[in-house]
């Protein structure tokens, strides 16, 4: 019985071990996967909900980028806006990728957002896109910029489920 006992010990800690190494790495994963992204970063304070512009387009394609130099990667939307190509930051890969914001090549949207220089080159940093009459794939707070991927499950639902 007492063997018995003491696998059944060793066998748990080796349970526990793995399963806290695995939710070590995960969560390793997620901050390398949000880094740069914090609300007080660079390149969130690019973004001013004090000079909001709306743009109109057919989405080309997408693509990912990192940014600005250590950043984790950008889930960007290719907009044609009467003949321009706009590269539209819309949020970090880890929150949202193409398929999952529900737009995909050819769809005519409606952005809202605020204008960035990032290395020269305008872009558009996102906070909301509109499609048709009833979808909008919400990343940012207009009236501050705050950026869904940092807030809250609870403060994202309820944000979502706003119009």
């Amino acid at each position: 019985m007492h063997t018995f006992l003491k696998k059944s010990f060793i066998l748990c800690a080796v349970i526990y071990s793995l399963a806290f190494l695995t939710l070590s790495s995960v969560c390793a994963a997620s901050a390398e996967d949000m880094k740069g992204w914090g609300n007080g970063d660079e390149y969130n304070k690019l973004y001013n909900p004090r000079e909001i512009d709306k743009l109109k387009g057919t989405v080309l394609s997408f693509k990912k980028i990192s940014p600005l130099p250590g950043m984790a990667e950008a889930t960007v939307l290719v907009l044609d806006d009467a003949g321009d190509k706009i590269d539209v930051h819309l949020c970090p890969v880890s929150f949202a990728t193409p398929k999952d914001t529900g737009i995909k090549r050819g769809d005519r949207v409606t952005i809202k957002g605020s204008w960035a220089e990032i290395d020269g080159v305008d872009v558009f940093l996102a906070s909301k896109v509109k499609k048709g009459e009833h979808y909008e794939f919400k990343v940012r707070l207009t009236k501050d910029g705050d950026p869904f991927w940092n807030m809250s499950a609870e403060q994202l639902v309820k944000e979502r489920n706003q119009k």
